[in-house]
């Protein structure tokens, strides 16, 4: 039993130890020419414009539930009024973000990962080598500035549209007063909360360019190999995102107080 167990743990040391290589020269090929802004360009809209719809859905539908849920445990303790208020502070500090990066994580990881497996497994990484194109270069950085960019924009859309939805279920359903639910979602959130907000979807970003493009390059074993380096890019970002969102929280709670 050893000897599976030391194999396996030397497969997992050795693909870490992959990724962060990969990850570093992603981030440093930026710094230094040729640089192909055109593939970040068409990056941006592929990840950024093509994931508008499921993001914009996302965030509406998350604030008419949220909304719906808390005005009914709030109106126990006589503060429906209060639903504004923890709407707003729930989508930007903590559902805009996740549900954010694990939506585009499941459209655009699992692309990456597919694309650059097929790219893998007809060889075509391998011509790009003979032709003198660095590789990560050409393929891992634009895809890795592009998320991280534009999930930060996704992100803000997906907690205005929350805020949205909280306030058609809060004002049409719950006959709350619009001025009064708008005011408590404005005097709820803080510089702190606001930043928090948006650091998340910087890690997310990198996570998910870096996770796909990753288990894309790796891809072994044809086109089985594609759909299996898919599904793995998917999980492993989603639960990448989770986990460094528990400690991102804690980070900006330490530093904030909130």
């Amino acid at each position: 039993m050893a000897f599976p167990l030391e194999n396996f743990a030397k497969k997992k040391v050795a693909a870490v130890q992959d990724y962060s290589i990969l990850a570093w020269h992603a981030i440093a090929s930026l710094f230094s020419a040729p640089r192909y802004w055109a593939d970040v360009i068409t990056q941006m809209d592929s990840i950024g414009f093509g994931s508008l719809p499921i993001i914009i859905l996302t965030g509406f539908f998350t604030g008419c539930v949220l909304a719906l849920q808390s005005a009914t445990s709030l109106k126990e303790f006589g503060a429906i009024t209060m639903t504004g208020k923890l709407v707003s502070l729930s989508m930007v500090k903590e559902l805009g973000p996740v549900l954010t990066g694990l939506m585009v994580s499941g459209r655009n990881s699992s692309g990456m990962a597919s694309e650059l497996g097929s790219m893998k497994v007809t060889e075509q990484i391998d011509a790009m080598r003979a032709l003198g194109t660095d590789p990560i270069r050409k393929l891992v950085t634009p895809r890795l500035y592009a998320t991280v960019f534009m999930l930060c924009f996704l992100t803000i859309l997906a907690d205005a549209f929350g805020i949205g939805g909280g306030a058609l279920v809060s004002i049409g359903l719950l006959g709350l007063n619009s001025s009064a639910y708008f005011h408590t979602t404005y005097q709820a959130l803080y510089y702190a909360d606001i930043v928090q907000g948006l650091v998340k979807p910087l890690f997310s970003g990198f996570i998910i360019a870096t996770v796909g493009c990753y288990f894309g390059l790796n891809t072994k074993g044809g086109t089985q190999g594609v759909g299996r380096a898919t599904t793995q890019a998917v999980v492993v970002a989603s639960v990448f995102i989770i986990v460094v969102d528990l400690l991102v929280t804690r980070l900006m709670i330490g530093i904030f107080g909130r």
